[in-house]
């Protein structure tokens, strides 16, 4: 579960950066959004990996 609460504050911490984008325009926030959502990829796809590799361990 440990990985489930990384990935809720991951995207908690994005939020103030999506309202300042997509509510103002601010273009900063944008580039701090897409970086944010790139590292939430990465993470995500080491999540999946660790999955696959748990569940094949248990056969």
């Amino acid at each position: 579960m440990n990985r489930f609460e990384s990935i809720k504050n991951m995207i908690s911490e994005m939020e103030e950066d999506f309202s300042k984008f997509y509510e103002n325009g601010n273009k900063a926030a944008g580039t701090c959004v897409r970086n944010s959502m790139n590292n939430l990829k990465k993470t995500a796809q080491e999540i999946r990996l660790e999955v696959t590799e748990l569940k094949n361990s248990k056969k």
